[in-house]
């Protein structure tokens, strides 16, 4: 009697450990198409992501490259002062949007340009996110806000 209670439990305990690998395994294979990495532009040129992957790129907006087509499609360029990649982006931009910021957008690279389907900008004179300012400093580039005035 006392081998079939035990033997009872040894298979719920395996039930128990096989259920929790699925679902932590299910888990996993949910969540993959919600996280997007970020990416600077010198990553992005030196190791262009495949046109399926779905990404965060972020620099700021080169000067003199802000294009605005017919419609609410926008060309830019963005760097981080070591490679510039070109954006395309078709919608409303944030209204703090402009040359020389910050931004970070989200979406592909597709032959050569980043096609953004989200583009976020600082949302005061003072912020930049923390992704931007490590990319612009790795490149030696970033400057204090505090230095600029």
């Amino acid at each position: 009697m006392k081998s079939l209670k035990k033997q009872r439990r040894v298979q719920v305990i395996i039930l128990t450990f096989v259920a929790l690998i699925i679902s932590t395994a299910l888990i996993g294979w949910a969540m993959q198409d919600g996280i997007n990495y970020f990416r600077s532009p010198t990553q992005v040129a030196e190791e262009p992501p495949a046109a399926s992957e779905t990404f965060r790129i972020g620099g700021l907006v080169e000067e003199g490259t802000l294009v605005r087509d017919e419609g609410e499609t926008v060309r830019f360029s963005v760097t981080d002062g070591g490679a510039s990649i070109p954006v395309t982006y078709t919608g409303v931009l944030p209204d703090l949007f402009k040359e020389n910021e910050g931004m970070i957008g989200t979406g592909k690279y597709i032959d050569g340009v980043f096609v953004a389907s989200e583009i976020l900008a600082k949302h005061d004179e003072t912020y930049m996110p923390k992704e931007v300012v490590d990319a612009l400093k790795e490149q030696g580039v970033y400057v204090e806000p505090d230095a600029e005035s």
